[in-house]
């Protein structure tokens, strides 16, 4: 089947109608096993060391996986981007940009869509069909995130996961569905989980490992994972530009505090930990951040792929020992 790549969550409504296999770039680094050496192949290539790890994993990603076809979102996500696209497209790949519009305007919204829709050959009947089966698996998603949060019998890691991959459903959507199924058939005969401290994840993935684990092994839990439901499209609505206005993650930090603080008290927070990626623009974001929710805030950097560290682990002990003293 044809293989179409994106950078970042894009409405996959439109691939699904168009009955190619969706891939979304970053899974396909982050889980290759050899990540670092994609990232060097890329510096190898000419890619600067100071640029974000995620777009060398993506360069590399594309190289690795033999994609031919890309939706690079221009407007949006990474800075870094429309540069990746000339160089992409250098080496032989045919590349789409799509943008989500700064000011989240419907109309322009919808243009983009329709031009997706045209590059692809489908339309509005198709795509409305496309949603209606990728709702029914994001609903049972979001299931999984209610256990989370309501019930606690799913970690933070388990919950992360299930969320991240509904931006391309692991590239096939019943092998997809049906380990949704089993785990929530699982998940839902467990005990209730007993950590002392609840936290929120902001921010993009993380790009190092055992960070969700490590935070459970000292007695905390994470129950919001911020970027990861927004992949999953959570608030039911029918109208697919609507759908896409409301996701938080491409547009600006003030609409996305909105949804976070409606979380955070919703979901009992006692801490926040906000990830940020070395060289990303959005660590300036971590001000706004600050200034915005009254909760203790963990800031953590990543830089390249690797198991989280012992400076990290310390900070994080440090933190949860601080929260320990405010409940």
């Amino acid at each position: 089947m044809r293989r179409v790549g994106f950078t970042t969550t894009i409405p996959l409504e439109v691939l699904v109608a168009a009955n190619v296999v969706p891939i979304d770039l970053n899974n396909v680094f982050i889980t290759y096993p050899e990540k670092a050496t994609l990232i060097e192949d890329a510096e190898l290539t000419g890619f600067p060391r100071n640029v974000c790890a995620w777009i060398k994993g993506i360069y590399g990603a594309v190289v690795a996986s033999g994609v031919k076809e890309m939706i690079a979102v221009t407007e949006g996500d990474c800075s870094y981007t429309k540069a990746l696209m000339e160089v992409l497209s250098l080496n032989g790949v045919r590349v789409y940009p799509f943008a989500y519009p700064a000011g989240r305007e419907a109309g322009p919204l919808k243009a983009e869509i329709e031009k997706l829709m045209s590059v692809f050959g489908v339309g509005w009947a198709e795509v409305g069909e496309a949603k209606t089966r990728l709702d029914r698996i994001r609903a049972k998603v979001h299931e999984i995130d209610r256990l989370t949060w309501q019930e606690n019998r799913v970690t933070g890691e388990e919950n992360h996961y299930f969320q991240v991959c509904t931006s391309d459903m692991n590239g096939d959507l019943e092998a997809f569905e049906a380990e949704v199924d089993a785990f929530l058939a699982q998940a839902a005969q467990r005990p209730e989980r007993k950590e002392r401290i609840r936290l929120a994840y902001l921010g993009v993935p993380p790009i190092v490992a055992g960070l969700y684990d490590f935070v459970e092994e000292v007695g905390a839990r994470v129950v919001f994972n911020e970027t990861q439901r927004q992949f999953s499209m959570p608030y039911g609505i029918q109208d697919l530009v609507e759908q896409y206005r409301a996701y938080s993650y491409p547009y600006d930090i003030f609409h996305r505090i909105g949804d976070i603080s409606r979380e955070l008290e919703k979901r009992k927070v006692d801490g926040v930990i906000h990830y940020v990626q070395s060289f990303c623009f959005r660590q300036i974001e971590d001000m706004v951040l600050r200034k915005s929710i009254k909760l203790p805030i963990l800031t953590l950097e990543g830089d390249k792929p690797g198991d989280v560290d012992a400076r990290t682990k310390i900070r994080l002990e440090g933190f949860l020992e601080l929260l320990e003293e405010r409940s």
